[in-house]
C-alpha cells in the first residue's frame, strides 16, 4: 500500500458534529464497550479458557519431564519443539482460515486438543507416560494451536464494530496476559491438588469450555476468493500482498524487534535474581510477575480510553521505544524496587505495541486475506527461542546486564530508524 492508500485510515472529523461533541465522543471511557457484543463474549471467554489451558500445560510438562528424566538440556528442546509448529504449519494455516469456514476450524482444532489431552491424562494415570509422548504432544498441540491462534485473532473485526475494535483487541490482550500472570502458578497448584494426570484431565475440560463457546458462536462466512485459487496461489497471494503493502510489511518487520531483541530478557531473569539483584526464589517470582502486571495496567487503560486513541502509529512508536529504554534502566540497576518498576514499565511498553500493532493490522487487512496475514504476523512466535538463543550466549560472554542493555538500546535504534524510513506508520490514524 502507498502512502495515499494508507491514507484511508485516517480519521476525518465529521463537519457537523461541534468539537465539544467530538471531543467528548473522543474520551468516552469504554473499558468493557465490546463484551456487549455476544460473539465477542464467547470469544474472548474462549481465549481465556485457551490462555489458560495452556500456560498449565507448559508448567505440567516441564514438570513432567523433568521428573522423568531429570535433564535440562531435554527442557530447552522441548520448549524450542512448542515454537517449531508456527514456522512450519503457520503459513499453511493462513490460508487454510481463508478458505474454509473459521468456526468449523476451531470446532475442530478444539475436539483435536481436547482428545490429545484428555489421552496424555489417562497415560499419566496408568503410569504409561514416556518423555517421547511429551515431546510428540507438544508438537501436535503446537500445530492446532498454529491454526487456532491465527484464525482468533482474524475473527475479531468480525464480531465486533469498528468503533469498539480497540477496545476487543485490548480486552483480548488482557484475557492472554490475565492468563501468563495466573496461569503457571495455578499449573503448580493444580499439580499439588490433582497429580500430573489430573492437571491434564482439567485442561480437557477448559478445552471442552472452549468448545462450548465456539459451538454457541455465530460469525460471517469466510469470503469466497480464495476459494476460486489453489492453496499454493493463495500463499503466494497473502505474501504479495504483505509485501506490497507498505504498512503491512513495516507492522510486520517491527513487530520482529520486540520478539527477538526485547522478551528474550526473560531468559536471563535467573541470572539478575542470583548474581546481580541478589533476592532469592522469591524474588525471582515477583522479577517475573512485574511485567505481567504492568501488562494489565496498560491494557486495562488503552480499553478504558480507547474511543480516544486515534494516532495508533504514535502511539505504536512511542510504545516500543520506551521498550527499549526500560530495558536499558532495568539492566543497569542494582536496586531491586528500581528493578521491579523497570519491568513494570517493560511489560506495560511491550503489550501496549502488540495491541497496537494488532489494532492497525486489523484495520487495514481485507476479511478474504485476514487469516493469511495474520498467520505471517505470528511468524514472530517461532523467532522466540532463537532470540532466547543469541540472548544466552551473549550473556555467557559479556554478561547479562550487558546483554539486556544492548538489547534495550538496539530497540530503541531499530525503532527510530523504521520511524525515519517508513513516515506511512506514522502518519496513520483512526
Amino acid at each position: 500500500m502507498n502512502d495515499n492508500q494508507a491514507d484511508e485510515f485516517i480519521a476525518k472529523p465529521a463537519m457537523t458534529e461541534t468539537p465539544a461533541k467530538n471531543k467528548a465522543k473522543r474520551f468516552k471511557f469504554t473499558t468493557f464497550s465490546s463484551l456487549k457484543h455476544r460473539n465477542f463474549r464467547y470469544l474472548w471467554s474462549g481465549t481465556l479458557l485457551m490462555g489458560a489451558g495452556q500456560w498449565v500445560q507448559q508448567v505440567t510438562l516441564g514438570w513432567l519431564l523433568y521428573d522423568l528424566t531429570g535433564s535440562s538440556i531435554l527442557l530447552g528442546l522441548l520448549n524450542g519443539a512448542r515454537s517449531i509448529p508456527f514456522l512450519v504449519a503457520g503459513p499453511i494455516a493462513g490460508v487454510v482460515a481463508d478458505r474454509v469456514d473459521r468456526r468449523n476450524l476451531l470446532l475442530q482444532a478444539e475436539q483435536f486438543l481436547f482428545a490429545t489431552t484428555f489421552v496424555m491424562g489417562w497415560l499419566a494415570a496408568t503410569g504409561s507416560v514416556a518423555p517421547w509422548h511429551l515431546f510428540v504432544f507438544t508438537l501436535a498441540t503446537g500445530i492446532a494451536w498454529s491454526f487456532t491462534d491465527p484464525v482468533r485473532q482474524s475473527l475479531i473485526p468480525n464480531v465486533v464494530p469498528k468503533e469498539d475494535l480497540i477496545n476487543a483487541v485490548a480486552l483480548n490482550s488482557i484475557a492472554n496476559n490475565a492468563t501468563k500472570v495466573m496461569g503457571p502458578a495455578l499449573g503448580g497448584l493444580l499439580i499439588a491438588m490433582f497429580g500430573v494426570a489430573g492437571n491434564f484431565f482439567v485442561q480437557s475440560l477448559a478445552y471442552a469450555g472452549v468448545l462450548i463457546m465456539i459451538y454457541w458462536m455465530v460469525v460471517p462466512r469466510t469470503p469466497i476468493q480464495a476459494r476460486q485459487s489453489s492453496m499454493f496461489s493463495n500463499m503466494k497471494e497473502g505474501l504479495a500482498y504483505v509485501w506490497s503493502n507498505s504498512l503491512v510489511l513495516a507492522l510486520i518487520l517491527i513487530a520482529l524487534v520486540p520478539r527477538l531483541l526485547a522478551v528474550p530478557y526473560q531468559t536471563l531473569m535467573p541470572i539478575f535474581q542470583k548474581d546481580v539483584l541478589r533476592v532469592g526464589p522469591a524474588g525471582l517470582g515477583m522479577l517475573m510477575a512485574a511485567p505481567g502486571v504492568g501488562g494489565l495496567i496498560a491494557l486495562l487503560t488503552l480499553a478504558t480510553i480507547a474511543g480516544g486513541v486515534r494516532r495508533q502509529g504514535i502511539l505504536m512508536l512511542t510504545a516500543v521505544m520506551l521498550l527499549g529504554i526500560f530495558l536499558v534502566i532495568f539492566s543497569q540497576t542494582t536496586s531491586f524496587r528500581l528493578a521491579l518498576v523497570a519491568l513494570v514499565g517493560v511489560g506495560s511498553c511491550q503489550v501496549l505495541f502488540n495491541a497496537t500493532v494488532n489494532t492497525l493490522l486489523h484495520l487495514t487487512i481485507p476479511d478474504r486475506l485476514r487469516g493469511r496475514v495474520m498467520s505471517i504476523y505470528m511468524l514472530d512466535r517461532g523467532l522466540m527461542p532463537a532470540g532466547a538463543l543469541l540472548a544466552g550466549i551473549s550473556a555467557h560472554f559479556i554478561g547479562a546486564p550487558a546483554t539486556t542493555g544492548l538489547m534495550g538500546f538496539a530497540v530503541f535504534l531499530l525503532a527510530i530508524f523504521l520511524a525515519w524510513r517508513v513516515p506511512v506508520i506514522r502518519r496513520v490514524e483512526i
